[in-house]
């Protein structure tokens, strides 16, 4: 899968929890700045891991804490 492919997928996914990837957004804190509960950010992990047909280490599942964070572990896993 092409990297332009990976990133929308990406997109649709953040879109679909309300998150804009754009601005200050993307280096948000999903906790403190997004104001997420963990629960939902193991659901964001999970649904990128099912679109993009990857799944990340635990530990960086895990501690993951901005979408741009996120973004790099999945393009770059």
């Amino acid at each position: 899968m092409s990297k332009i492919t990976s990133l929308k997928k990406i997109i649709n996914v953040f879109q679909l929890y309300g998150i804009a990837l754009t601005g200050k957004r993307k280096s948000a804190n999903f906790y403190s700045g997004l104001h997420m509960e963990r629960s939902f950010v193991q659901g964001l992990v999970f649904e990128l891991e099912y679109e993009l047909k990857r799944e990340l280490a635990d530990d960086k599942a895990n501690t993951v804490e901005t979408p741009q964070q996120l973004i790099n572990y999945l393009i770059n896993s």
